[in-house]
């Protein structure tokens, strides 16, 4: 199955800040992953935007890890399709599939389905924000079988 659909419009200036992964079906560079973020920040003179993602490996105290990565918006209409590189010359899609009105949640997806990351702005987000997330993600057709928690400090 090829899951392409995204939300109809992303305010880039109101995603550009730091999301906690809460949920997952997750790469395998996040095994044993804690205290997971991506921050997004808008390089005005590169036009793309700069990824910043953090975790710690093995536990909640665990040494801290940073993959930098780079991104690209493919659909300039929605701005919820972009082709993320973790290192050149690969670039893989990222699909904004879900995103709360109030920008609180979203939900990154893939064509394959394969992945699902459900973050916050917030690592004290509320169960039943997320479980509203994953329901959400559910209505429209994507896996979310196979999710995983990230545990974060509180």
């Amino acid at each position: 199955m090829d899951f392409r659909n995204t939300v109809h419009k992303v305010e880039i200036n109101k995603f550009m800040k730091k999301w906690y992964v809460i949920k997952g079906r997750t790469t395998i560079f996040e095994k044993d992953a804690y205290n997971s973020t991506e921050e997004y920040t808008w390089n005005s003179k590169e036009n793309r935007i700069d990824i910043d993602f953090t975790y710690n490996k093995g536990s909640l105290e665990g040494k801290e890890k940073s993959i930098p990565q780079k991104a690209w918006i493919e659909n300039d209409k929605t701005n919820a399709h972009w082709k993320v590189s973790p290192l050149w010359p690969l670039r893989f899609d990222y699909l904004i599939i879900g995103l709360a009105d109030d920008y609180s949640w979203t939900a990154i997806g893939v064509p394959s389905g394969k992945y699902l990351w459900i973050m916050a702005a917030s690592p004290d987000i509320e169960a039943r924000e997320i479980n509203k997330a994953i329901e959400y993600v559910e209505s429209i057709g994507y896996p979310t079988q196979n999710l995983k928690t990230i545990h974060h400090k509180k």
